[in-house]
């Protein structure tokens, strides 16, 4: 049997260093939010900034950026989705009487 070669990403140490910054700052800017007591725009906010730290992790972490688009799309369909389902919830509980 004849092994395979795994293609390795080429993603420098440099990268990873500054996405790592860049969720680090995400990271303050949820605590700086949560500390402010925004009582209708911190869920929206949080959930906001919380995708963005998970496509970062997506992106770079688990090499989403190598994969054919096909499973790209895939992953944004679904994605796209449960946003609906989750603001579908959200606007039952906003607009409920009571």
């Amino acid at each position: 049997m004849a092994q395979q070669e795994i293609a390795l990403p080429n993603i420098s140490y440099r990268t990873y260093v500054l996405v790592w910054i860049i969720l680090l700052a995400l990271l303050a800017f949820t605590v700086a939010v949560a500390e402010l007591h925004l009582t209708g725009l911190l869920l929206l906010t949080s959930i906001f900034i919380a995708t963005l730290k998970a496509g970062f992790v997506a992106i770079y972490f688990m090499h989403l950026r190598e994969e054919p688009w096909v499973l790209k799309g895939m992953l944004f369909f679904v994605l796209f989705m449960l946003a609906v389902l989750i603001l579908l919830t959200f606007s039952d509980e906003w607009y409920r009487e009571g």
